[in-house]
Parts: structure tokens; sequence; C-alpha cells
């Protein structure tokens, strides 16, 4: 994203900006009564690697092939095609989750496909396709959305579509080189309206980024979310992570030579641990 525009107009617009993001984090840490989302529409999205060695705090950040699921809007980052998938390689006891996706962006334009899919879990196999598509619309603005289809499972034929529309809304700002901030507004299958809202911003210093997630659900669905993290680039090629997702803590390390990056993770859930793996392809 290109900036153009005085001095004087950026800061203004960052000001405003950070006032209401900060205003969001202020409301996380107010009381909330605990609820649990269905697995299928689980925040945070545990999409990803790298986002989740950062706390799953991504929505701002958004740069990479995963940005179809965490905020589509943040496609147009980058010219050409991204190919990526995920596999949880430890524990798969509990449960498998091996999201898979590609992206393409051309001059301001993006679009995306990604298939979601979880085994072993309580509620069958929960098998979601995505369809996005972004578009700058401002030097500092781009916008986004995803139509989210499940898939039914067992079956004898291949499922483009699928059943069960939902919808997601993304909004990237970036007023200056260092410093983004998002907005996911995410539907629920056989729901009406929008059922939460993802507020993120991220700020790069140096070789250090930044990033917090608040997420904040609407309706039944009544538990804040925070999140946070961290990446360093501690080489050229190699990519440090650590981050809070909401309750548990998170750990990543990133190998990014040329065409590819390889990432790992590690999340510290309740009485165990999840260990993931990603690549991503570039073209």
């Amino acid at each position: 994203m290109k900036f153009k525009g005085s001095t004087h107009y950026v800061l203004s617009f960052t000001f405003y900006v950070s006032r209401f993001t900060f205003l969001g984090l202020f409301l996380a840490v107010s009381p909330v009564f605990a609820s649990v989302f269905p697995f299928e529409a689980a925040r945070p999205l545990y999409v990803g690697a790298r986002a989740l060695g950062m706390g799953n705090a991504f929505t701002a950040v958004a740069d990479d092939a995963t940005a179809g699921f965490w905020n589509p809007a943040g496609l147009i980052q980058w010219q050409g095609v991204k190919l990526f998938g995920v596999n949880k390689f430890h524990d798969r006891s509990d449960y498998g989750f091996d999201p898979k996706g590609i992206g393409y962006a051309y001059r301001g334009y993006g679009l995306f496909w990604g298939n979601k899919i979880a085994l072993g879990v309580e509620s069958g196999t929960p098998d979601f396709n995505y369809y996005s598509i972004a578009h700058q619309i401002h030097p500092y603005v781009a916008v986004g959305a995803s139509l989210k289809f499940k898939r039914k499972h067992p079956s004898d034929y291949y499922q483009f579509f699928g059943h069960s529309p939902s919808y997601d809304l993304a909004l990237l700002v970036k007023p200056r080189s260092d410093l983004r901030f998002g907005l996911l507004a995410g539907h629920l299958p056989g729901e009406r309206g929008i059922r939460w809202l993802t507020l993120g911003t991220a700020y790069q210093w140096k070789n250090l980024l930044f990033a917090v997630d608040l997420m904040v659900p609407r309706g039944p669905l009544n538990e804040t979310g925070l999140y946070y993290g961290i990446e360093w680039t501690a080489q050229r090629f190699v990519r440090v992570r650590g981050g809070r997702s909401d309750q548990w803590w998170t750990l990543g390390l990133g190998f990014d030579w040329r065409w590819i990056r390889v990432d790992y993770a590690r999340i510290y859930e309740p009485d165990f641990a999840s260990d993931f793996i990603s690549a991503e392809l570039r073209f």
C-alpha cells in the first residue's frame, strides 16, 4: 500500500484510529460472561503457524497466504501468487487440523480460496471453504470480504461450494509504513447479522513486529478475547515468535528464503500442548 498526502493528514488520521483501538483494548479488561464458540467457528482461527506463534494476533498483519482467513483485505499487500498448507502434527489424538489455501493479488485487487477442516472433533468433521476478494480503495485503505460454505461429510462427490453459507467483512488501514489497523466482522451460519468483531493493530519497530487483537462477540457468544504477540527478525532468513492466545502462551520459529517460508508453532492448551507446521510458496 502506497502513501500520499500531507504529513499532517497522516498524523491526524493515525491519532483518531489509535484512540479507537485503545478504547477497544480498554474494553477487553471489562468483566465478561463465559461462553464457548463451536469449533467450526472458533476464535482464534488457528490457521497458519506464523499467526499461531504470534499468539493468534494477526488481523492487522494478514500479509501472507492465510490472509483470506484472518483479514481478506490484507490480500492486496503483495503481488503474485501465494500457496500455503498447515498441519497439526502433534498432538492429533485430540483433534487433527489441516487448513490450506491459495491467494492471488495484482494492482490493488486480491482473490483467495481456502479450506479449513478439522478431524476427530465432537461435532463431526467441520469443513469450510472460503472464497475471498479484496480491493484497495484508497492509498491508506483496503476492504475485503469472504463467503464461507460448510461441506458435508461423508460425501461421494466433490462439493465446490457447500451449504450453510456465511460471510466475513474486512478492513485494513495503513496510515504509515510501520503501522497497520485491521477489522474483521464475522457472521455465523444460520445467524442474523454480525456475530463478532475482531480489532487488530500491528506496529513494526526496526526488526520487531508487535501485534494485538481484540475479539468482541455479540449476542449469546459473549466471551471477549485478547491476543498479542511479537515477531523478531533474528537473522535475514530467521524469525522468532512468541505471544499469548487469550489464556495460552504460544511460541514459534520461521525460516523465510526467496520463494518459500516454513513456520513452526506450539500453543499450550489445557492439559496438553499442540504443535503446528506450515509452508508457504510464492510465485
